[in-house]
């Protein structure tokens, strides 16, 4: 099937009436929200309708997580990502969204909209408007406000009735007396995380215990029920005030380093695993010798999820913002969001040496991953740090745009120099990251005037105008000039100047000290090298230098090089006419940039698949890799480009099987694959479908 859903959860109990009433609104309204106090299983309930009714949808349904977001600037951004847009185009924020979803027929489930449901209205009215066959189900604690909208109330199971105690027995896992058990049920009217609260201290105190517990517990006065949260009116409505009263228990069950530990880790907004929580919340009585068994308490009492199979875990919404409340009482928001900060800029920083080597691909990855702290702590750090806001972007700008989010990077990198009045290699390397934005999104007025800032910081970090005229050893360009260089390079190639591109890479590689594979920046000069020599013609050189840079890559396990390279020697064998050593080397790169999840990159690639394979008369499969192609380019938000030699090759042997094939045939075969779940015509193109 299309789209992206998370699993269902296996826990799911009852509500066999609301899932009714939520698939049959799905099938009569455009936009359908589900709301209800927080903890109620709105974010369940929408899973399982979206999983029921995704085969009505032939694109798909796709899940977009709005709880990690602090604020409504990185809403649209989320969303894209969410359908697997990865924007390459400098327009509107929503203006490519709008077309991604123009002409398709799916589902979108926006989860978590309660603190941005104006900002999501705003963007859903838009998307309905340019989109007639979207649908979007959404959840939140009040409704979106858009014309048209349906509304589900979710309210608690019935407390005295089967599913709430069969949701207790699963949560605890045991089959709890009915007495008491119900009775505890009763007493949390049904709310289902109030229940999965109850559930963890039954199993370390008894269903008794907890029951009588809660007997006093639900009746203290508020004051007693640590009834605190920084927006009680919008997160805790009046009529619902025992999920409040719930957690203000588990609160206080919890011993002072797990509340402590609770309110820190609030700061989260996405995945952290036992490193990260250490590296933020340790300090004073947390330490990292007494920080892990504060964590496992807080997993026990289901305030923290178990960790996943990479060792990561997360708070729910409405957990995080009760911790965020005692964080601010306790005074160490400020505190805590500085270190936050300091932790994600230090995983930022490793890159520089992660990038040039066999951890590229793990950082890469955890780039994503961290996607959303990454981008808080780099808000937090333009308000408070410009210059460490700088270093942060920086080091992750180039990671962003491999991945698609060239937008966010741009901004990102837009915003630190502006604010930022640090110079020398940090302003280099901001420059040269948002010069390949730049190219990327095909923007390459401004590209040339941030290419010629990039070189002049380059020289003036490494060769400072206080420098001693009599130094022991002549200037040689570091990494810094060779990045620059090679960005002047990617700039010439781009708007069709290939002799450009090799005169400035060979000038500062003449000069410079060391190998190919010194530095990434090196290695970057030289792979601009390789595709100047293609663009002059000057083919069996460039495929020597080409198969010789490999070799080195492959030595050092660095993956975004070789799969570039991938390219380029795929493109080498159409030109030379060897189609069937093109398709291997096309094949090779679409390993790569999937590995990196670089779409762009993936529509490259098949677009030179589907060339070679064209030239080798195979129409059938050509007009397959096509329609995948054109899939991935529109998942871009552009239309086709690649390098002038490519497009006009790939034109030509087009056109030809589809002579041979009849144009019918060729569009049934294209049309297929372009509608395909676009995994699926890769995993074809790649011979593992």
């Amino acid at each position: 099937m299309r789209g992206h859903l998370p699993d269902e959860n296996p826990g799911f109990t009852g509500r066999r009436t609301e899932l009714k009433r939520v698939t049959a609104a799905l099938a009569e309204h455009r936009l359908v929200t589900v709301t209800g106090v927080g903890g109620v299983g709105k974010t369940r309930l929408a899973l399982r309708a979206a999983h029921r009714v995704r085969r009505r949808h032939p694109d798909g349904a796709w899940w977009a997580d709005l709880g990690q977001l602090d604020g409504e600037r990185l809403l649209t951004a989320l969303v894209a990502d969410s359908v697997d847009l990865t924007d390459h185009t400098p327009g509107t924020d929503t203006g490519a969204l709008r077309r991604r979803l123009a002409g398709t027929r799916l589902l979108l489930v926006l989860d978590c909209c309660d603190h941005l449901a104006d900002a999501c209205g705003r963007l859903v009215a838009e998307l309905l408007d340019a989109a007639p066959g979207l649908t979007v189900l959404a959840t939140s604690r009040r409704p979106l406000g858009v014309p048209g909208e349906h509304t589900v109330l979710l309210d608690p199971l019935p407390p005295t009735g089967p599913d709430a105690l069969a949701l207790l027995r699963t949560a605890t896992g045991e089959d709890l007396p009915a007495g008491p058990a119900g009775e505890i049920c009763v007493r949390l009217e049904g709310i289902p995380l109030a229940l999965e609260l109850a559930a963890a201290q039954i199993r370390l105190q008894g269903t008794e215990a907890v029951r009588d517990q809660l007997g006093s517990r639900l009746t203290a006065p508020p004051d007693a029920r640590f009834d605190l949260l920084a927006h009680p009116e919008r997160v805790w409505p009046a009529r619902h005030q025992t999920l409040r009263a719930a957690i203000g228990w588990s609160h206080e069950l919890a011993d002072p380093l797990e509340r402590l530990l609770w309110a820190r880790l609030s700061v989260f907004r996405g995945p952290f695993d036992l490193a990260g929580a250490t590296a933020v919340c340790a300090g004073g009585p947390l330490t990292p010798a007494t920080l892990p068994a504060a964590l496992d308490g807080l997993v026990r009492a289901s305030v923290v999820r178990p960790a996943d199979p990479a060792g990561r875990h997360r708070l729910l919404d409405t957990i995080r913002e009760y911790g965020a409340g005692w964080l601010d009482r306790l005074g160490e928001t400020g505190t805590v969001a500085d270190r936050h900060a300091a932790h994600f800029r230090a995983l930022a920083a490793h890159g520089d040496t992660a990038w040039h080597g066999t951890p590229q691909l793990h950082w890469h990855h955890a780039v994503d991953t961290h996607h959303t702290d990454l981008r808080t702590a780099l808000d937090h750090l333009l308000r408070t740090d410009p210059d460490a806001a700088l270093d942060l972007v920086g080091s992750v700008a180039f990671a962003w745009s491999c991945r698609g989010r060239l937008r966010e990077a741009r901004a990102g990198l837009e915003q630190a120099l502006l604010l930022s009045e640090a110079r020398g290699r940090v302003r280099a390397r901001a420059l040269w990251a948002l010069g390949v934005t730049l190219v990327l999104q095909g923007d390459l007025g401004p590209a040339q005037d941030v290419s010629e800032r990039c070189a002049r910081e380059a020289r003036h970090a490494e060769h400072p105008p206080d420098r001693p005229p009599t130094a022991p050893e002549p200037y040689r360009p570091g990494a810094l000039t060779l990045d620059a260089a090679a960005l002047a390079g990617l700039l010439a190639l781009s708007t069709g100047r290939p002799h450009a591109a090799l005169v400035v890479v060979g000038h500062v590689l003449a000069s410079a000290r060391g190998g190919p594979t010194d530095s990434a920046a090196a290695l970057r000069c030289h792979l601009v090298r390789v595709f100047a020599l293609t663009g002059l013609g000057r083919l069996a050189e460039a495929r020597a230098d080409a198969h010789a840079l490999r070799t080195r890559c492959d030595a050092l396990d660095e993956h975004w090089t070789r799969t570039a390279l991938e390219y380029q020697l795929a493109l080498t064998g159409l030109l030379e006419g060897d189609p069937a050593a093109a398709a291997g080397h096309a094949r090779a790169m679409l390993a790569g940039t999937r590995a990196l999840g670089a779409g762009l990159g993936v529509a490259l690639g098949l677009d030179v698949l589907a060339t070679a394979l064209a030239a080798a008369g195979d129409g059938e499969r050509a007009a397959d890799v096509s329609g995948t192609g054109e899939a991935y380019w529109r998942a871009t938000g552009q239309p086709r480009r690649g390098l002038p030699g490519l497009r006009a090759l790939h034109a030509h042997h087009t056109a030809s099987v589809r002579a041979a094939l009849g144009e019918p045939a060729y569009e049934e075969i294209f049309l297929r694959a372009l509608t395909d779940l676009p995994q699926a015509g890769l995993d074809r193109a790649l011979g593992t479908g």
